[in-house]
């Protein structure tokens, strides 16, 4: 093989490889998983390095610096890749940074913690979300949404409600009701108590996908679980509200069953029904994004994760979708691994498998 034809295949087995095009696009996101080294300078670097692109036949992969470092390459003094990046190098700040929000009685500003952090304001922003998923002001609004469920849950104080309120970091009454349905899915009073009292409506039916279970709160629908026997979904309705009052559903009620029932036997008819959605501030944007997806189609946790403001935030989206009560409501099932290949469901990978040969047969016939 002359010299030419064995450029010509390495530079064929680089390009072919999946990590030449994160370097290709300098992709941080690749940055960690593996280094690339350039045999005519006999330096290393990260997947983002800003240097001019080297010739695909002159470069190498390598899993870990170590394995560069011994193979005789040097760190490239432009991308520093024997150091720690800029994202590792301000995740502990962002860490503390979370930290003084959690401790301060009032939320500090978004300057007052970039200052802290030695960053301007925007560069700060943008890191602290794509480390934690949340803004600054996101996560400090969690952070009130958690202490005041505590001031008011089981092991709060002994105090009013209104206590409770002004203790959780809320500037005011008015405010904290604004959102207390959202935060509380009750009022604080009732909270407070336990949930008691609050009725749940419920009903039980088939579908093609075995039992189904529809329960509806006095803001909407709160719970559609799927599964094979009655009983245990009745069981996972009482302990998802254990202080609830709960009341079996009329023939009024069952037909909403009923409508539920033909969506998921007709996803494109489409489901207009009000939905009492609970969950954190992070949970709530993925199930947001969920929603989006358009019927037919799917969207890997990656996708997800970057559609949210957060693209390393893959795992923290499959617990969203895991814990997700609405199923089909919320489409979980439209969420799909980066190869296209189904992974877990909380109501089995079969039902997801079904839902979504549903969906594309109805987009096919439309």
């Amino acid at each position: 093989m002359n010299l030419s034809a064995k450029k010509a295949q390495l530079a064929a087995s680089t390009v072919n490889d999946p990590r030449w095009a994160s370097v290709a696009a300098r992709n941080p996101e690749a940055d960690g998983s593996f280094y690339y080294a350039v045999k005519t300078t006999g330096v290393y670097c990260r997947p983002s390095c800003a240097a001019r692109l080297a010739r695909p036949e002159n470069i190498g992969f390598y899993t870990t610096r170590e394995e560069a470092e011994k193979a005789g390459f040097r760190p490239c003094k432009r991308c520093q890749p024997d150091r720690p990046s800029l994202l590792e190098q301000y995740a502990a700040k962002v860490t503390q940074a979370c930290r003084i929000i959690e401790t301060s009685e009032t939320a500090p500003g978004l300057e007052d913690l970039a200052r802290y952090v030695g960053a301007s304001p925007y560069h700060f922003h943008r890191v602290f979300r794509q480390i934690t998923g949340l803004t600054p002001k996101q996560y400090a609004a969690a952070q009130r949404e958690k202490r005041v469920r505590h001031e008011l849950g089981y092991g709060g104080a002994d105090g009013t409600v209104t206590d409770a309120i002004f203790d959780a970091g809320y500037s005011s009454n008015s405010r904290f009701y604004e959102k207390s349905n959202k935060i509380l899915g009750m009022t604080p009073s009732r909270y407070r108590a336990g949930g008691a009292d609050a009725e749940i409506r419920f009903a039980i039916g088939e579908c093609s996908l075995g039992s189904i279970l529809v329960a509806q709160s006095e803001r909407g629908i709160c719970a559609i679980f799927l599964g094979d026997d009655p009983g245990k979904l009745a069981r996972d309705l009482q302990d998802s509200f254990p202080h609830a009052n709960l009341i079996g559903g009329d023939g009024d009620f069952e037909q909403l069953v009923a409508n539920v029932v033909g969506f998921i036997e007709a996803p494109d008819i489409g489901l207009d029904l009000p939905l009492d959605i609970r969950g954190t501030t992070f949970q709530q944007r993925v199930w947001q994004v969920l929603r989006e997806i358009p019927v037919g189609e799917t969207a890997s946790y990656t996708d997800i994760a970057k559609r949210i403001g957060s693209p390393k935030a893959m795992r923290a989206v499959a617990q969203a979708c895991a814990t997700n009560a609405l199923a089909v409501a919320i489409p979980c099932h439209r969420v799909v691994r980066h190869d296209g290949a189904l992974s877990g469901y909380r109501w089995g990978v079969e039902r997801k498998r079904a839902l979504l040969e549903k969906e594309a047969e109805g987009v096919a016939q439309a």
